[in-house]
């Protein structure tokens, strides 16, 4: 082991589950100090695992964010659940986010049937979102969910306010087993700038648009280039499902997709330090949600096991 770590090190795998829109992406970007999983009101805005990594002076900690567990109504959605399901395949510690200014719903047992099955040596209920719940019904809102969720113990955070996230990272250093560093002290993902850039224009086609659009998005990046050291060029096609939904995202005169793209490229250019030149295309697929071909051919493809 290298003389810079010590010989208590721990390191481990940490999937990050839930059902969508508890705060699972929120509370990884607090922990790494910078955006890396896009955030919106949108259910379902994660779609694919993504990896965090937190380096301390005593443990590496590696976050699997993941999308919620839902009931998939379209092959995406399948894709999407059976990715989250994956995670706990070689999680160490598995974080189960729940959403206390809500009560218990049908895709919170979900993931409670989910997890029930799972073998982690470690699961840890989160209750988020605390600063939304009254205090005269937050007893009995943390007991619904602790008589839920099979977990071996329980906290109540706020991941955007602070409340205990320091005491839960330090519940998960202590339940990761002792080991190496695996990735270097310096790298906080797996992903490649590509990918970002798809996701943080994808975030902007969120933000801006309403209804069934959000859903029925998907975006590709055709070119990136480094043209100067301090120009990048990007090319990139928003997918949409049908014409309707190309109207929409193109606006009158062009201008929703002007909007779309002034948020992305400053998002982008902030992610890369540098100026980039953004161009982007809209085009109809239609049911690329429903077809597997077409869902791998996006990236959407989950880990084989035998």
């Amino acid at each position: 082991m290298p003389q810079d770590i010590p010989p208590d090190h721990r390191s481990g795998f940490v999937a990050v589950m839930g059902r969508p829109n508890v705060g699972k992406s929120t509370l990884l970007n607090a922990y790494l100090g910078q955006k890396l999983g896009i955030v919106s009101d949108k259910p379902q805005t994660t779609r694919t695992n993504l990896l965090g990594i937190l380096t301390l002076p005593e443990a590496q900690i590696i976050f699997v964010d993941t999308p919620g567990i839902h009931q998939p109504l379209h092959k995406l959605g399948e894709y999407m659940v059976r990715s989250a399901l994956s995670a706990l395949e070689d999680a160490d510690v598995a974080l189960l986010l729940v959403d206390l200014s809500f009560p218990p719903g049908k895709e919170d047992r979900l993931v409670a049937e989910s997890l029930g099955k799972a073998r982690v040596a470690r699961k840890i209920l989160v209750m988020n979102k605390v600063d939304l719940v009254a205090a005269e019904g937050l007893a009995e809102r943390e007991q619904a969910y602790i008589q839920l969720i099979p977990a071996d113990e329980h906290i109540t955070i706020s991941a955007t306010r602070g409340d205990n996230r320091d005491e839960l990272r330090q519940r998960i250093i202590a339940a990761l087993p002792l080991g190496p560093r695996y990735f270097p002290p310096d790298q906080v993902t797996n992903q490649q700038e590509r990918f970002f850039a798809a996701e943080l224009i994808r975030e902007q086609v969120l933000l801006h648009t309403r209804q069934e659009v959000p859903h029925s998005v998907a975006v590709v990046i055709d070119e990136f280039k480094q043209r100067r050291e301090d120009l990048a060029y990007i090319g990139a096609t928003i997918l949409v499902e049908k014409e309707s939904q190309k109207g929409i995202i193109i606006g009158e005169k062009g201008n929703m997709l002007k909007k779309i793209g002034a948020g992305a490229r400053a998002a982008i250019q902030d992610m890369l330090g540098h100026p980039v030149y953004l161009d982007l295309w809209v085009k109809v697929n239609k049911k690329w949600r429903t077809d597997e071909a077409e869902l791998r051919r996006l990236g959407y493809s989950p880990p084989q096991r035998e």
